[in-house]
């Protein structure tokens, strides 16, 4: 490859057009030939690529930002920025796939158009809601997470939310402060619920949806990431907990039994726990598990027995303390 044309390249993830090939000295014959013998590979049309480095950043999982990246050089509009869904596949937090299309979804001022695979709102763009993500233009953090939150289901907002603070993406302030500058936009009062549902602390989207059904049930808010102590010394820390019944509400992913944190078996995982729990009930704590299945069919037997155990303090004398922890863990291998 051409120096220019390598330089053009990798500036655009491996990706350049054809009037950057012709800049290059590659004429139209030559560019179909590289094409045809697979050389080349066609990633949108005047958009091209390395077949080999294509194949490796397509394994590596960046289909996505490929794909807007060619978007954006097949549009020509550097003032489009990467928005919605697609800037929160970017930022690398948890949704349903059903909620990340491959429909690479853009923002721009004073344009509206679709075509093949992409979309461009048109919506503000003030500089404060834009950031480099190289090589493209991200709508930032918070930003994101208000234009998905306006389209939306609450849950999923609430998740997503949930996630970029907990991973300190964003703080809770530039996240308001952003439901603030969309108010009167369409969806913005969703943003807003979702915003005010939103805990950095919850360590799991299973933990997100658990505590918005405990909500959902009239159930009091628990606080979360609770460390439970006796005598100084950590007995352990619980996703949820409500101090007056001394309850703790436990939320068990398959995740953590598939893929246990630093190195641990899954055997190693479930003896801990047991261990961990057996040393809390012994103080008076009683406990909830909650698994994935509980989410659906399951949920009313969950509430009344929250609702039940709720019903009845704990121990007027206790030997632990409760100490709400100010932000959660990610949770990483």
């Amino acid at each position: 490859m051409h120096p220019l044309l390598r330089a053009r390249a990798d500036r655009q993830l491996g990706l350049f057009t054809a009037l950057d090939a012709r800049t290059a000295g590659y004429g139209h014959g030559e560019i179909r030939s590289l094409c045809t013998t697979g050389a080349w590979v066609r990633v949108r049309r005047g958009v091209y690529a390395l077949a080999d480095e294509h194949a490796a950043a397509l394994a590596g999982g960046r289909a996505h930002a490929l794909a807007a990246t060619a978007v954006l050089l097949d549009l020509g509009r550097p003032d489009t920025v990467v928005s919605h869904s697609s800037a929160f596949r970017l930022l690398g937090l948890p949704a349903r796939r059903a909620l990340l299309p491959d429909t690479v979804r853009l923002t721009h001022p004073t344009l509206w158009r679709r075509g093949q695979g992409f979309t461009v709102n048109r919506a503000p763009l003030p500089v404060d809601d834009v950031r480099q993500h190289p090589p493209l233009w991200l709508t930032t953090p918070a930003r994101t997470l208000v234009d998905c939150g306006r389209e939306w289901p609450l849950e999923d907002a609430v998740i997503g939310m949930d996630a970029a603070l907990l991973a300190e993406k964003l703080s809770p302030a530039q996240l308001h402060e952003a439901v603030t500058r969309a108010e009167g936009w369409p969806g913005a009062r969703r943003a807003a619920r979702a915003a005010g549902l939103a805990d950095g602390r919850a360590e799991s989207p299973l933990e997100t949806r658990g505590r918005l059904r405990m909500i959902g049930a009239g159930l009091p808010v628990p606080e979360l990431q609770v460390e439970i102590r006796v005598q100084g010394r950590l007995l352990g820390v619980v996703d949820a907990w409500f101090e007056e019944a001394a309850l703790a509400v436990e939320f068990d992913g398959q995740v953590k039994y598939t893929d246990p944190w630093r190195g641990r078996t899954a055997e190693r995982v479930l003896w801990e726990e047991k261990r961990r729990e057996d040393a809390m009930r012994a103080v008076g704590i009683r406990f909830v598990r909650v698994v994935d299945a509980d989410m659906g069919a399951g949920w009313p037997e969950v509430e009344t027995r929250l609702a039940q155990l709720l019903s009845t303090p704990g121990p007027p004398r206790r030997t632990f303390t409760a100490t709400p922890r100010p932000r959660g863990v990610v949770r990483t291998a």
